[in-house]
């Protein structure tokens, strides 16, 4: 096909789909006319929207003993931007038949909109053989998976565990081991009742957050939004049970009601001893805890997730980015490489912990000898691998589907209303399936 013929399908292509790309446009783009670099200098072109990242490939192209023995010299030219402009950049650059990026590095909430039409499939390198070797010992692929193929590898296992201020639960006798949720919430209702202290938050603040607040305790409760096939699984007991358990903990104050995890008034009420104890992932330990109340260094440490009465996990996720190759690129088979050592080696995962805190996504490793040793000084010292480990051993899996992005759209409202008692749990789920419904029917 010529370049002329190539734009004019390209272009017809965004017209016919809204500015989404369709299977035709993509497969028109696939192909470059340029020669795959096989050997020697490449400057890798990175998109990403985290510093994070970047300091770990440009950390990692540096070392002498993760590049040992690649046929590479690798350079990086890095492009930032916000995680949807990352994604939408890209599409827009493979319609026109533009400079996409070698790696992409795309946040989990993106990448449904790359999950219909075979989008992923005419975009990315398929990664099938290259991850097939791991099995089972290879974590969190199902969010990047379309069709049985993967196409992205997370940079963090984003694990969920319960933060909590050993001095206040001392101090209000709250045993640190409580079993279940159900069990906690009765200590969480007491403090609130007595001392005005809560331990555990949700959010009521931007629709995005609402739904993940949500999402953490269904996948840890065994439920999901869609399952393996891409079907909607969300009208379940396991949601009713855990939208009726926020509810509940929100109205008798054991749960802290806040706009933002992250903001001012999140803040505050971790300076002023108010939310006890809270479950977030891995990273809320740098960006929540450290960044907000570094001088209570030392008084905080972590645990497993307590279960729910009904069954589930002692751990959960939220979040995470992953890297995907583009295909059929000059560099396609250099960018392919620099990924596989940096993210599928025990050299380049230890790197990008020590580098970052980007949790391993190789099971095997939350037993290595040099993890294992890990203390956090903000922790008290706590070995905290003895407690990834044995979450890391019981995550639950998180599929996602083409409406991902419509769903968590529709049920932020219904969700927040159940939450600020403005109607049922009951009646705010009903509320959530019904718009998504309609809304894939158009």
């Amino acid at each position: 096909m010529s370049d002329l013929s190539r734009r004019s399908v390209l272009r017809a292509g965004v017209g016919a789909g809204a500015g989404l790309l369709t299977a035709p446009a993509l497969a028109a783009c696939g192909a470059s006319s340029a020669a795959p670099v096989r050997s020697g200098r490449v400057r890798i072109s990175l998109w990403t929207h985290d510093p994070g990242y970047i300091k770990t490939f440009r950390t990692a192209i540096r070392d002498t003993g993760l590049m040992r023995g690649s046929r590479f010299d690798y350079g990086l030219k890095v492009t930032s931007a916000a995680p949807g402009d990352v994604m939408t950049r890209m599409i827009a650059q493979a319609v026109a038949d533009g400079n996409t990026p070698d790696l992409a590095g795309l946040v989990i909430d993106q990448f449904p909109r790359v999950m219909g039409s075979s989008i992923a499939r005419n975009l990315f390198v398929d990664l099938g053989d290259t991850v097939r070797p791991f099995g089972d010992d290879l974590l969190k692929l199902a969010p990047y998976t379309v069709d049985g193929v993967p196409y992205g590898l997370d940079s963090d296992n984003s694990i969920t565990v319960l933060y909590y201020r050993q001095d206040l639960f001392e101090k209000y006798r709250v045993p640190e081991q409580v079993a279940t949720w159900e069990e906690f919430l009765e200590h969480g209702e007491r403090l609130s009742k007595d001392h005005e202290v809560s331990v555990g938050m949700v959010s009521t603040g931007d629709n995005g957050s609402i739904v993940n607040g949500f999402l953490q305790f269904l996948l840890q409760r065994g439920g999901g939004f869609f399952d393996e096939a891409g079907r909607l699984v969300l009208d379940s007991p396991e949601a009713l049970e855990v939208l009726r358990f926020m509810a509940r903990g929100v109205r008798s104050g054991a749960l802290l009601a806040l706009p933002d995890p992250y903001g001012s008034a999140c803040a505050a009420a971790l300076k002023s001893g108010r939310l006890a104890a809270t479950a977030m992932p891995n990273w809320y330990n740098a960006y929540g805890l450290q960044a907000n109340v570094p001088d209570q260094k030392g008084r905080w440490r972590m645990r497993t997730l307590p279960r729910f009465a009904g069954g589930g996990h002692i751990g959960s996720t939220l979040g995470g980015t992953a890297f995907a190759v583009l295909k059929d690129k000059p560099h396609s088979q250099a960018a392919l490489e620099l990924l596989r050592r940096v993210y599928l080696s025990r050299e380049g995962q230890i790197l990008r912990y020590k580098s970052g805190g980007f949790l391993p996504t190789l099971k095997h490793l939350y037993q290595d000898p040099e993890l294992v040793a890990t203390e956090d000084a903000y922790l008290g010292g706590q070995p905290v691998f003895d407690v990834y480990g044995k979450a890391a051993a019981n995550l639950p899996l998180f599929y996602q589907a083409p409406g991902m992005q419509i769903l968590a759209d529709v049920l932020g409202g219904p969700v927040l209303d159940a939450l600020k008692g403005r109607t049922s749990p009951d009646a705010a789920l009903q509320a959530g399936l019904r718009a998504y419904r309609q809304q894939v029917k158009r």
